[in-house]
């Protein structure tokens, strides 16, 4: 290569970098005032696809772009993870920005089916004070139902107590549902509104649990024949472990009793007595002593 082969080479180099060094100062220039003009841009949550009324929203619906904050609308989600799981309170169509406005979160608004898992059914279940831990339940809570049937017949009737449901969820207390409103207002008089807290709402006579449709069965037929004979008992929120346990009536009961008794009352074990002395044997007798 000669020299003005070479010369005509770092003049082609030294021109394509001027050239990228304007285009980079007009792609700023331009950034800059679109910027000034438009504001920053920010990370917004928009609609993929549509959403219906009272539909629940999944994260297949929602992605993140970048808007000038100029073109973002007031309430916007930037952050798709707290949408996950809520309400539509009205359609959205896709390409929208998802607004705070138009979804909640399940309560008494949406009611209580979206709050159902798939395959299982929501059933009420009387309860009172004497049979429900004091009525000292609420949703969200994780309890045990435990059934007290007669069966047999004539003589040979007897009660039974059997746990039938472990580790199941309440999904309400009376009209109390989880993520529920913490307050509602009831009118008193012609210009007078009383609030009425109902996370301390102890008026509730039922219940309603989660169960699968032949637990529901079950509980049906217990509630149509002997509505009085179910107990509710309170487990704590880690403690998801099921066990069968035996039924108990009065002969199991009346064992238990008799073998606590039997513990109480046998006495304890003496040790064995020490063995007794032995005696020495007497000395021999010596004769009269004879003198050789």
């Amino acid at each position: 290569m000669n020299q003005n082969e070479t010369r005509t080479l770092w003049i082609s180099v030294a021109a394509a970098l001027f050239a990228v060094f304007l285009l980079y100062s007009y792609t700023q220039e331009k950034s800059a005032e679109l910027q000034k003009k438009f504001g920053a841009k920010q990370r917004v949550v928009v609609v993929t696809k549509d959403i219906n009324e009272m539909e629940t929203i999944d994260e297949t619906m929602l992605s993140v772009e970048e808007k000038p904050i100029n073109f973002m609308e007031p309430g916007a989600f930037n952050d798709p993870e707290p949408a996950i799981g809520m309400i539509a309170l009205a359609p959205i169509k896709q390409g929208e920005q998802l607004l705070q406005s138009k979804v909640i979160k399940p309560g008494p608004i949406t009611g209580l089916s979206l709050q159902v898992s798939p395959s299982k059914r929501a059933l009420a279940v009387p309860i009172s004070e004497q049979n429900a831990v004091g009525k000292l339940i609420k949703p969200g809570d994780r309890i045990d139902i435990v059934a007290a049937l007669d069966v047999g017949k004539g003589v040979a009737q007897h009660r039974e107590v059997k746990t039938l449901m472990q580790d199941v969820i309440v999904l309400s207390t009376g009209m109390r549902i989880v993520n529920d409103l913490p307050a509602s207002l009831e009118k008193q008089g012609k210009d007078s509104w009383q609030v009425i807290p109902l996370r301390d709402d102890m008026n509730f006579t039922s219940i309603t649990v989660e169960a699968s449709p032949e637990e529901s069965q079950d509980l049906i037929y217990i509630l149509s024949t002997s509505p009085g004979s179910l107990f509710i008992t309170l487990r704590h929120p880690s403690d998801h472990n099921k066990k069968r346990f035996p039924e108990s009536t009065i002969e199991s009961l009346l064992g238990k009793v008799s073998q606590e008794m039997l513990n109480i009352r046998a006495p304890a074990a003496l040790p064995p007595p020490p063995p007794a002395p032995v005696a020495a044997p007497p000395p021999k007798k010596r004769g009269p002593f004879v003198p050789l």
